[in-house]
């Protein structure tokens, strides 16, 4: 029997989904104050970015780019931060987050620095219809 990808529940808990791009789920991050993307790789079992097969790999790099780039022409950030720890969860995935010099946590990491600011009535959908048509 072949494993099925299943979506942490943490990452489910924490996040809209937004797509499916050839590899990865597109998440939304559950915290308004930073534009905050998660890409799964729809793959069971992987943990480490180095256990994707090759052509994988190169998929994900360039998804982890087309979600820099959404990210850097809708919000003009002064940094994108891009990040795979999964000390929290196991399930690799990939944080794609635009940074500003105001924002909460400048210029250290976003994890920990507060907790996660909940979006306003409406602005959550607001993002969500952002992203969806950047996405194309």
């Amino acid at each position: 029997m072949t494993e099925v990808f299943t979506l942490h529940e943490r990452l489910a808990a924490d996040t809209v989904a937004l797509a499916d791009w050839p590899l990865c789920r597109v998440l939304l991050m559950k915290d308004a104050g930073y534009p905050w993307l998660i890409l799964v790789p729809r793959r069971p079992g992987l943990k480490e970015f180095h256990d994707m097969a090759e052509a994988d790999l190169a998929l994900a790099t360039a998804e982890i780019c087309r979600a820099s780039r959404t990210l850097q022409s809708r919000f003009a950030p002064d940094k994108i931060n891009i990040g795979a720890l999964g000390n929290m969860v196991p399930q690799l995935h990939i944080h794609v987050i635009a940074r500003f010099r105001n924002d909460p946590a400048w210029p250290g990491p976003v994890w920990g620095a507060r907790p996660a600011e909940p979006y306003e009535s409406g602005e959550l959908q607001e993002r969500i219809e952002t992203l969806k048509a950047a996405f194309g």
